[in-house]
């Protein structure tokens, strides 16, 4: 096998080293991927972007800065920039693609896929007979590790605002957390400097597939290229900005949007229940059974360390909850647990009507804070908030709250 070396991303490409105000600028964290897929092409000759036609649709679009699309028919006046030798192979279809991309691994060349989250569920079949393969291949001395297969899911379940609920599925990240081989890391970068950090640990795995889950639209930035990295070593952090000493509650959320979420519910609650004290964790990978990576695993000192050993937790989760609260359950944690995501319900809608359709919306994260407080008064007033945005959604097609 001829197994090319993988690339290390430059440090000016990895984001700023401090946040002086979190929260406060936006950022597309799908353009931040591309422009590491411009620079992975330009450094290194193995690489390929595949990709079912979505290309510029998931804001990868500076990839076409430094390759053409692979085309050898006769190109029109309007099409993007097309060649023979091109780097970026676009094909409508999922399955020959992700069989492309397989055997280019196993041939040691790097490569990324890219896909609508919905459309990942049909090569999921293909992707588990890989994940067969490698560990078995593991179990054969004479077999080199191959570059981490790699995959981007992107135009999500929460920002399907036109194609509405057929495109709003994101089933392949409870599978791959079911998958006891134990050969794939879910990864969630909460914003773009995190894609940035995520991105550069795709790119130097070995015999696994990862799945990075991130939005296309314009989201917070939250913290800096070094908290990013260091995520990596327990797949979470306690994001000292949004977190008090001593806590009575813990709020964890794993996806860029559901981090938001969960950040300005604790900004509401903070001002409505001046005399309670929480704390946010950052959940950036998920493996089997596991907060973490396959090959860093949170420990459950740690898991204690960071969300106590007795305090209410409150997650926010990008996927279908019962595949976070299965793995947060496995510390022991199953009793305290009130887990938000997505409930297989949804529309072609607002943003903000999304989340709350599946319970997933900042007032709902406190709502759920409300009645542990026993607070009539605050109950009212969330529900009245959540009640009169989806009456103006539902009369306008806008959200009367402020996405930001």
């Amino acid at each position: 096998m001829n197994h090319t070396k993988s690339l290390h991303l430059p440090d000016d490409l990895l984001g700023p080293a401090e946040i002086k105000a979190p929260g406060t600028e936006f950022h597309s964290s799908a353009e931040k991927f591309g422009e590491l897929i411009k620079y992975t092409i330009k450094n290194d000759p193995s690489f390929y972007l595949f990709s079912p036609d979505e290309t510029t649709s998931n804001k990868l679009t500076a990839a076409y800065n430094v390759s053409a699309r692979a085309w050898a028919l006769p190109r029109k006046s309007w099409d993007l920039p097309e060649s023979e030798s091109g780097r970026i192979i676009e094909l409508l279809s999922e399955n020959v693609l992700f069989a492309v991309l397989v055997g280019h691994n196993l041939s040691g060349g790097h490569g990324l896929m890219a896909s609508y989250e919905s459309f990942f569920s049909i090569i999921t079949s293909q992707i588990f007979q890989y994940l067969k393969f490698l560990q078995q291949s593991e179990e054969t001395p004479w077999r080199e590790p191959v570059p981490g297969l790699n995959l981007l899911s992107t135009s999500t379940c929460w920002r399907q605002d036109h194609n509405g609920f057929s495109h709003q599925s994101p089933a392949l990240i409870s599978a791959l957390l079911a998958q006891p081989s134990n050969h794939a890391n879910v990864l969630f970068p909460c914003d773009d400097v995190a894609a940035a950090a995520c991105f550069d640990f795709i790119s130097e795995s070995k015999n696994v597939v990862n799945l990075v889950t991130l939005n296309k639209t314009e989201e917070p930035r939250w913290i800096d290229k070094n908290h990013a990295a260091f995520q990596y070593q327990y797949g979470a952090s306690v994001f000292g900005f949004a977190s008090d000493d001593n806590p009575d509650y813990i709020f964890t959320a794993a996806g860029d949007i559901m981090t938001r979420e969960a950040i300005y519910a604790l900004n509401i609650l903070r001002k409505d229940l001046p005399g309670r004290r929480f704390r946010f964790v950052g959940i950036n990978a998920l493996s089997y059974g596991a907060i973490g990576t396959v090959k860093s695993k949170m420990s459950q000192q740690i898991f204690d360390d960071y969300f106590t050993s007795d305090k209410p937790i409150i997650a926010n989760f990008h996927g279908y909850p019962e595949a976070l609260k299965n793995i947060l359950a496995n510390y022991g944690a199953g009793y305290r647990l009130s887990v938000h995501g997505f409930n297989e319900l949804g529309s072609t809608t607002t943003p903000f009507e999304m989340l709350r359709l599946n319970g997933a919306s900042r007032y709902d994260l406190c709502l759920d804070i409300a009645y542990r407080e026993n607070r009539p008064d605050l109950i009212e007033k969330y529900q009245n908030i959540l009640r009169e945005n989806a009456e103006h959604a539902a009369a306008t097609g806008e959200d009367s709250i402020n996405m930001v």
